[in-house]
Formats: structure tokens, C-alpha cells, sequence
């Protein structure tokens, strides 16, 4: 069996390293909403306080590189709008507007 070369953290381009880490934390995020299952309310998944310290930290990295992102920063951004609402959504008692999960960052999210 080959094995394939390790790229070097060097040799690849911050768009690269952002946007891998942003799909990351939005994988965790919606793992922690629950939305994998089939039943996301009822999910072994599902921690809200998770989910808003993953979304939080999302909406800082995005924010932080919305201008490096190039064409990747319309869909990241998307995305992280669908966490949001995702959690209001999810939370019995939704958070005021613009107290959401990064939406300090962001601002308000509405459907």
C-alpha cells in the first residue's frame, strides 16, 4: 500500500485552512442541534449549550475573514444563518434578536 504525502500546514492556502475549519465547526454544530437524526428533538446529540459555544465561535471566524473568503464567503455565511435559525428554532425559549448564538458578530437572524 502507498502512502499518500501529507501536505505540509505551510504549503497550504489560508482560504484553505479557514474554510476547512469553518465546515468543521458547522459539522459540530449541527451534530449538537441534532440534525444528523431523524428526530432531532429527541437526538443523543443534542446539547444547546454546545451548539451555541460551536455557533458563536463560527460566526467569530467568519466575521473575522469574510474578506479573504473570496466566492467561499457567500455559502459559509449561509450556512451559518441556517445554524442560527437552526437554534432558535431548537430552543424553548428562543433568545432576543441580535442575542442568538453570534449574532453579536452577525447581527439579528430572521427566517
Amino acid at each position: 500500500m502507498t502512502e499518500q504525502p501529507v501536505r505540509e500546514l505551510a504549503e497550504i492556502p489560508a482560504v484553505e485552512v479557514i474554510s476547512r475549519a469553518a465546515v468543521m465547526l458547522m459539522s459540530s454544530a449541527a451534530e449538537k442541534l441534532g440534525l444528523s437524526d431523524p428526530d432531532p428533538e429527541n437526538s443523543p446529540n443534542r446539547d444547546l449549550d454546545e451548539a451555541r459555544r460551536v455557533i458563536t465561535a463560527l460566526a467569530g471566524l467568519v466575521s473575522a475573514s469574510v474578506e479573504y473568503l473570496g466566492p467561499h464567503a457567500g455559502p459559509i455565511r449561509d450556512g451559518l444563518k441556517s445554524l442560527q435559525l437552526a437554534f432558535r428554532e431548537a430552543s424553548s425559549h428562543p433568545d432576543e434578536p441580535g442575542k442568538g448564538p453570534g449574532e453579536k458578530q452577525t447581527g439579528p437572524v430572521w427566517s
